[in-house]
């Protein structure tokens, strides 16, 4: 839908009440990034205001991020929010504008914006326990299994389905001599936490007992953390202890793993042809069983205003529009991520069109 048309179909709207205005948005690379900046045009033909995106790598945004916050003087009026990671400590901070204000002012908030729209599960991760709601939703990730089909098939290998399976075919995957590698997944410090505790699900093993203390010590979560230390140190390239999920996926991109294991937002460059190696080639599994269970490790983003912005109504229409059913139902069709809107998924046009294969869509739903 272009901007005239949402201007026409939300007529009682006025879209250009900030027209003339700037806001600074501060994003970390990513296809869902990629999506937004693709389409920043139409933003700032629906609304009038110009738009200064800076995208940085995670890591860099992320220490940006808590330096620009802690000075009293952040640059951006708009950023992206890793809940995971971040919820918690931006709270303490009181470094986000809660939006509730905002989401009940029928001047603010376009009809069609429609809060409800949002996953229970999304709308959690958002809100704070004290209620306040201080991001919008824009992703959930769901952990998977990338692999390599033409590298199983030269095997015969089958798409494991329990974690002793996968063990398994990494070791007969693996062949170093001739520059393939079993399996890929972080490995550079806490970066690679989230391949530890995903594991734990494996064994129903929560990371952080309901008291808050951690359960990182138990049976089961040495017990994964056994699984995570065996298949790195056999199967995984050398320097692997270094790689985020930047390294995990240039590696996977151009042939030498056999299996990647991490979020689900990846589909995108892997099987773009001018960047990968593999295009049409990865499968889509879901993450194999542990002993116990089978569950995927769940994480997610969202999109605030920064408490201290002094343009907070041209930074609240910035992300109502990224976080608005257009641009979910393009991470859907792009395979950028798990939309936190439910409507993304039955959008027909989105799935009509999607430029990653069936079997991710399947393996996401």
């Amino acid at each position: 839908m272009s901007a005239a048309e949402i201007r026409r179909a939300q007529a009682g709207f006025d879209w250009q009440r900030y027209a003339g205005e700037e806001v600074t948005v501060l994003l970390a690379t990513s296809p869902r990034a990629d999506i937004l900046t693709e389409n920043q045009a139409e933003f700032e033909e629906l609304t009038g205001i110009t738009v200064n995106a800076d995208v940085v790598p995670e890591q860099q945004q992320r220490q940006k991020q808590v330096i620009e916050f802690t000075s009293g003087n952040p640059t951006f009026d708009v950023t992206a929010v890793s809940w995971h990671v971040q919820k918690s400590l931006f709270a303490q901070g009181g470094w986000m504008l809660d939006l509730r204000e905002f989401l009940d002012d029928p001047e603010m908030t376009a009809p069609d914006f429609d809060v409800a729209d949002f996953s229970a599960a999304a709308m959690n991760f958002a809100t704070q326990p004290d209620g306040r709601i201080d991001t919008m939703p824009f992703n959930i990730d769901y952990w998977i299994l990338y692999w390599n089909k033409e590298l199983f098939e030269a095997k015969g290998v089958a798409l494991p389905t329990t974690n002793d399976e996968m063990l398994a075919a990494a070791e007969a995957l693996h062949d170093p001599d001739n520059g393939v590698f079993g399996f890929a997944a972080r490995g550079l410090k806490n970066a690679n936490v989230p391949v530890w505790t995903c594991f734990m699900q494996g064994w129903s093993q929560q990371s952080i007992g309901a008291d808050g203390q951690l359960q990182t010590t138990s049976d089961n979560a040495i017990a994964a953390a056994e699984l995570y230390q065996s298949i790195m140190a056999n199967y995984s390239p050398p320097g692997s202890v270094g790689f985020n999920w930047n390294e995990c996926q240039t590696t996977f991109s151009l042939g030498t793993a056999a299996m990647w294991y991490d979020g689900i937002g990846f589909a995108t460059p892997l099987e773009n042809p001018e960047s990968s190696q593999v295009v049409g080639n990865v499968g889509y599994g879901l993450q194999p069983a542990g002993p116990v269970a089978q569950h995927s490790g769940t994480f997610g983003d969202g999109l605030g205003v920064t408490a201290g912005s002094s343009n907070p109504g041209p930074a609240y229409f910035y992300t109502q529009w990224a976080t608005g059913q257009a641009n979910q139902a393009r991470i859907l069709a792009a395979g950028a991520g798990a939309p936190a809107r439910n409507s993304a998924y039955t959008n027909e046009e989105a799935l009509a069109n999607l430029t990653v294969p069936q079997e991710w869509v399947d393996t996401l739903l």
